[in-house]
């Protein structure tokens, strides 16, 4: 693969003198981004938050739904020379006040009331204990907060001339975006301007992506593969994509026939959904070409029936994190229909191994880890720690997934060492949530587990011992961890109290015997 020598700033600079009103990235509301008019946004904002006083490395925060402004804050950090930090905007005040603590973040973007959420509200709980975040833009909030900065001032009073764009360095440190991990805490995964562009061209050398392509873009501009194919895409290639605010079956259906969408990237319920809403409308969307799925369980038949249902589209599922992105891009042959429903995807681009528990190659065919190498790869964790556990000296990042490679270069996952529940394509961190409900004093021990989902591929399951075989509900629970300020979509949907938990010799909780035991009492409730 060719390493690219242009970052975002400049392609968008060449993009908005070459084709100032071509569309780079369609909305629903038909407010298009056009490379002029993002460009010029992006310049005034970055001027204004030069005279904020932001400076080359710094980091700054956004926590967005698909929305232009994140475009132009993208951009014009590029132009800055800042860091950016993607935030999902699901996330409340514990998961925000450590990643905002963590990146020493001095800028954050926020929206007012989003979807019945007071974001201004939450910040003005966590300002306290952030020393480092100087300044808070409300986004589409006109109307609150007297003396408040708001992005609508800072692009359209900008103070002092455009600053000098940031001298190109593709190695440098782009992104910052925070991931789940086995322990607990968020781990800070750091991104280049070169390993992100990488990421890309994958996809685009995989799907032959050109200028007649429309990626349609539903997953959060705060996931990689939001980002990276939501954002970014559009600028790096000839490539237009098509923000979705918010999943809707119904809505994504007329914005495809809309735009002449071509392809998607997205999670396992997202394809579903649209499958059936095609079958039962007796629709055939014959503008897609293809949908890349991954993040959660993807079962042959739906790959099968989106083949069956869609006239041009061919579904495969892809295989990927955000330490290392889209190792697999899939098959797209009508003949690798097999393939494309039986394995996670075809290698491209990446150096795979696959090694036993002692380090050593295994043979083809055969499970152990997945350890992955290539210039897609990230350039570390936050923490050199972190870095030097999960990279080996060999640079190979170690993915904790367990699995093979078949004789087609494809790789199949079957199991993974992380404790992490892969929720719709979210990953959350058992740990994480396990540390909370320890601080109920009716909890005396908790084990979180991932259970099969019909629509969202894994849900959120908690073993529990109580105090005194006390009975805690379901709703007692939940109502606990929203008073804990945990995100919703971490919050258990089962309840299994026990008397103790199954253990190992050495005191290790026997998660996979938990697993089995919730997989079968859901299975004989069916």
């Amino acid at each position: 693969m060719q390493l690219r020598s242009k970052n975002l700033a400049d392609y968008a600079q060449e993009k908005a003198l070459i084709s100032a009103d071509t569309v780079a990235i369609y909305t629903e509301d038909g407010e298009h981004i056009r490379f002029g008019t993002i460009y010029d946004e992006a310049l005034a904002l970055a001027t204004s938050l030069a005279g904020l006083g932001l400076k080359a490395g710094d980091v700054i925060s956004f926590q967005l739904p698909n929305w232009r402004e994140a475009v132009a804050i993208d951009i014009a950090a590029v132009w800055l020379g800042l860091v950016v930090n993607p935030v999902i905007p699901i996330y409340r005040d514990r998961e925000l006040a450590f990643i905002l603590a963590d990146s020493r973040s001095r800028c954050l973007f926020i929206p007012g009331v989003y979807r019945d959420f007071d974001f201004p509200e939450m910040i003005d709980r966590l300002l306290p204990q952030l020393p480092d975040l100087q300044h808070v833009v409300r986004v589409r909030d006109k109307e609150r907060g007297q003396g408040a900065l708001h992005y609508e001032g800072l692009i359209s009073n900008p103070s002092g001339t455009i600053p000098d764009k940031q001298p190109t360095d593709m190695n440098a440190m782009k992104v910052i975006m925070y991931t789940s991990g086995t322990t607990g805490r968020a781990k800070a995964v750091c991104h280049s301007h070169q390993s992100l562009a990488c990421a890309i061209d994958n996809g685009i050398d995989a799907w032959a992506l050109d200028a007649n392509d429309v990626m349609l873009m539903p997953s959060p501009v705060t996931h990689i593969t939001g980002f990276a194919n939501g954002i970014e895409l559009a600028f790096i290639s000839d490539c237009k994509t098509a923000f979705m605010e918010r999943w809707d079956v119904n809505n994504a259906v007329a914005y495809i026939e809309q735009v002449q969408a071509t392809g998607c990237v997205s999670a396992t319920p997202f394809l579903q959904e649209l499958v059936e809403k095609a079958q039962s409308d007796s629709l055939d969307l014959p503008s897609l070409r293809f949908f890349a799925c991954g993040g959660a369980s993807v079962p042959p038949s739906l790959i099968t029936d989106a083949h069956r249902t869609l006239a041009n589209c061919r579904a495969f599922r892809v295989y990927g994190c955000t330490e290392a992105p889209l190792i697999t891009v899939g098959f797209v042959e009508p003949e690798q229909e097999l393939l494309a429903a039986t394995t996670d995807g075809r290698i491209n681009n990446w150096d795979v191994l696959v090694i036993d528990d002692a380090g050593n190659p295994v043979a083809q065919g055969t499970d152990g880890e997945i350890i992955v190498n290539g210039s897609a790869m990230m350039l570390g964790y936050g923490e050199e720690a972190q870095t030097r556990q999960a990279i080996d000296d060999n640079g190979y990042f170690h993915t904790g997934d367990i699995g093979h490679i078949t004789a087609d270069n494809a790789i199949v996952i079957t199991d993974r060492k992380k404790d992490i529940i892969i929720r719709g394509g979210e990953n959350i961190s058992a740990r994480e949530i396990e540390d909370v409900l320890h601080q109920h004093r009716a909890i005396s021990e908790a084990a979180v587990v991932a259970m099969p989902h019909q629509r969202l591929g894994e849900g959120v399951c908690v073993f529990l011992v109580t105090r005194a075989s006390e009975q805690l509900s379901l709703a007692e629970l939940q109502a606990f961890l929203e008073q804990s300020g945990l995100a919703k979509q971490k919050w258990p949907q089962r309840v299994e109290l026990c008397d103790a938990l199954e253990k190992t010799a050495s005191g290790k909780v026997r998660k996979d015997v938990l697993r089995q035991k919730v997989k079968t009492a859901i299975e004989a409730e069916q």
